[in-house]
């Protein structure tokens, strides 16, 4: 059985025959063949104006000689047209068939051989102020497709996540909590955990607020007013000097700034409380992880890797990459690049997040030998990611070459973007909750499930439920910020995983009428209907659009692929007959389609995380 794809074939014939036509030698791969657009009759096209310069001939010219070349005494192709200079052939039902046969004998279809390489993917990289939400869900998720689309290309992957754990976020969840919490626990509230110390978080800040209210009416607040001539802009000016606020006046602020310095000076106390926080949040990361089906291979904490990279700056300033001012601080100037210049190390020598950052993806190289590495980041830090990957080029790190940031849109609410700090995110808890129970009222007012088990019937709604979420949030390019509508996200109609899933699904109610179905079926003498010829030249160019999704680092080219590739079943679904075709050749070939079908749908949502019901 051959082992090419049918766009191979054509390029392989095409190469031929310029060989024996024209005398003009091609490697098959460089020969550009494409689907044929709809308006014109047949399935690929081949662009003929590539050989205008070297074989001295029109494309018509070109075209004509090279389409009687291909089609004399051919069992593959079946006719031809020739516009400008696109020579479109139609395949012949043989072609199909051999297709099908070869997509359905390869059980690593969609899969490519290992090849030695490793690549580390960081995505979610959390804060321990909060809970996970409606943001880190789209980070998480392009995380996890990136992932599992590089391990079917035959990449070593290695999942890791940086986990923000210090900072003064953190020691103003510990404040209002060692202040203002009674002792109250998660254990106490029954509040999941990560949400017990968000709350804290946003407790805090309205502590914060009052303070800051009250201040306002204070005599150092009225002087202050005075000395910068704002009196008639009073309002405008205290919205804008909260921070200022924050560091120079508010009781509270000094008090957790102190928290930090205590932290930094690894005080008994301070740490301890530290500890205990932090376990609170990372117990309720690890139980909605689970939920999203999310795990990591490495874990680094920003409280163990914040001095990395110290070492490394003052290795480089010997070497003459790095230069220190006069006050001590170290930069690099990137102005040759249209970058600015950085600073690495503050004229006290403490670090910044860029030497974090370099220190980081060191630790990460001497931990794995990995040969590329993916940043899942917002694209706030899209200048963020630029410097740091020209820093470590000039630094000569071996994976420099092969750095690359996936930056997503952000997401927002359709009121505007959310604030932690005010308690208006979407927790990733609750619009998981949320999904399930949309997809169980959906199913169960379809019916069918009745004589399944309540486990059975949960189950079908979480991957009903998730999948809608995943698909939602993975269809949209990254780069395009999202505007997030809980409404349209739970649409169990249109351009969603449900759809696709019924798709599926639809096939398997055949498979279970059917029993074991036939696999020694002679389709020789059959005539393929149009859409079956579509269903088969969409699953044919599964393998290109993992591949595609993988070097553009964009999981959405799978999900539209997917979408499409269910819409083409769903109308051949509905127009022709599978169980009464109208002989046994068109049903057993219908069958055979369908299950090749039903497993690439399920393979190409597999790479997006969602799984595939049985019934729904």
């Amino acid at each position: 059985m051959q082992n090419r794809s049918i766009v191979q074939i054509i390029q392989e014939k095409v190469a031929q025959c310029l060989a024996s036509e024209f005398n003009f030698t091609i490697e098959p791969n460089d020969v550009v063949v494409n689907e044929t657009k709809k308006e014109f009759d047949g399935e690929y096209t081949v662009v003929i104006f590539p050989f205008v310069k070297a074989l001295k001939m029109s494309p018509p010219q070109i075209g004509e000689k090279l389409a009687a070349a291909l089609i004399n005494g051919s069992d593959i192709f079946k006719n031809s047209n020739l516009v400008a200079g696109f020579l479109n052939l139609e395949m012949s039902d043989s072609a199909w068939q051999t297709e099908l046969l070869r997509v359905s004998q390869d059980e690593s279809f969609g899969v490519f051989p290992k090849n030695g390489k490793k690549i580390m993917i960081e995505f979610s990289s959390p804060n321990t102020n909060k809970p996970l939400h409606l943001g880190h869900v789209r980070n998480i998720l392009l995380g996890v497709s990136s992932a599992l689309i590089y391990e079917a290309l035959g990449y070593e992957v290695i999942k890791t996540k940086i986990i923000n754990d210090r900072g003064i976020a953190i020691c103003k969840s510990m404040y209002a909590w060692e202040h203002y919490s009674n002792g109250e626990t998660p254990e106490s509230s029954g509040i999941k955990p990560d949400h017990f110390v968000g709350k804290y978080y946003v407790k805090f800040n309205e502590i914060l607020n009052e303070e800051y209210s009250n201040w306002q009416k204070s005599d150092n607040a009225n002087a202050l007013i005075e000395t910068k001539g704002a009196q008639a802009h009073r309002e405008d000016f205290f919205k804008k000097y909260k921070n200022n606020y924050f560091n120079e006046y508010s009781q509270i602020g000094s008090a957790t700034k102190q928290m930090l310095l205590d932290w930094e000076d690894n005080k008994e106390e301070t740490i301890a409380l530290w500890k205990k926080m932090n376990n609170w949040v990372y117990a309720g990361f690890d139980e909605t992880y689970a939920k999203m089906g999310v795990n990591f291979d490495i874990i680094y904490y920003e409280s163990e890797t914040y001095k990395l990279g110290r070492k490394y700056v003052e290795e480089f300033v010997e070497k003459g990459l790095f230069y220190r001012e006069e006050d001590g601080s170290i930069w690099i100037d990137l102005e040759d690049v249209n970058l600015d210049k950085k600073i690495l190390l503050r004229s006290d020598g403490t670090s910044v997040y860029m030497t974090q950052d370099i220190g980081t993806a060191k630790q990460r190289y001497e931990d794995y030998g990995i040969d590329s590495m993916v940043y899942v980041v917002a694209d706030e830090q899209n200048y963020h990611f630029k410097a740091l990957f020209e820093i470590l080029k000039r630094m000569g790190e071996p994976y420099s070459e092969a750095l690359f940031h996936l930056s997503y849109g952000m997401v927002e609410l359709p009121t505007g973007r959310m604030k932690s700090r005010e308690g208006t995110i979407v927790d990733a808890d609750d619009l998981i909750a949320e999904v399930i129970s949309e997809a169980e009222n959906s199913v169960k007012e379809k019916g069918g499930l009745e004589e399944l088990t309540d486990d059975q019937k949960s189950n079908i709604y979480k991957q009903i439920g998730l999948g809608a979420l995943k698909y939602h949030m993975i269809k949209v390019n990254p780069k395009k910020k999202m505007i997030f509508d809980p409404k349209e996200s739970v649409d169990m109609q249109g351009q969603t995983a449900p759809y696709i899933q019924n798709a599926f699904v639809r096939f398997k109610s055949i498979e279970r009428k059917l029993g074991e179905l036939k696999t020694d079926i002679d389709y020789s003498a059959y005539t393929l209907h149009p859409l079956e010829k579509d269903l088969i030249q969409s699953i044919s160019k599964y393998p290109e659009i993992v591949k595609e999704a993988g070097q553009q680092f964009d999981p959405s080219a799978l999900a539209n692929y997917s979408y499409n590739l269910a819409k083409q079943f769903h109308k051949f679904y509905q127009e022709l007959r599978i169980i009464t075709a109208e002989s046994e050749e068109a049903k057993q070939f219908r069958i055979a389609l369908g299950t090749e079908v039903a497993k690439v749908l399920e393979k190409a949502m597999g790479l997006l995380g969602i799984e595939m019901p049985e019934r729904m």
